[in-house]
């Protein structure tokens, strides 16, 4: 899978998902100050799954209809929890990751919205 990490737990996120074969690029590698609509766009360009922390994507998504890739939003988690939620989710719900569903994943649950 490819992703797109624009949450804070970029660095242990990262090195996770790469260890687990996949192809990881941050936002902080990209340009400071890039705009939330640019950064969706190059993950839906790219095949990105977007994750991040931002309810600014959603509506993005809902409110202006900006073509999207798969949203991942974790809530209120520590980064050790957000590492271990990713990696079950892609043992446990890679389909709706790959059909562009928006996930948002709190410490007891997983709300998948496909869209």
């Amino acid at each position: 899978m490819f992703f797109l990490d624009v949450s804070a737990s970029s660095r242990s996120m990262r090195d996770t998902l790469t260890r687990l074969g996949h192809d990881v690029v941050s936002a902080s590698d990209m340009a400071p100050g890039t705009a939330d609509e640019e950064i969706l766009v190059l993950a839906a360009e790219e095949g990105r799954i977007l994750v991040t922390e931002d309810k600014d994507f959603g509506e993005l998504v809902f409110v202006r209809r900006l073509p999207h890739p798969c949203i991942i939003r974790f809530t209120e988690m520590r980064v050790e929890e957000k590492v271990a939620a990713i990696v079950e989710l892609i043992d446990l719900h890679a389909d709706a990751m790959n059909d562009g569903a928006m996930i948002v994943v709190t410490r007891s649950q997983y709300r998948i919205r496909h869209i």
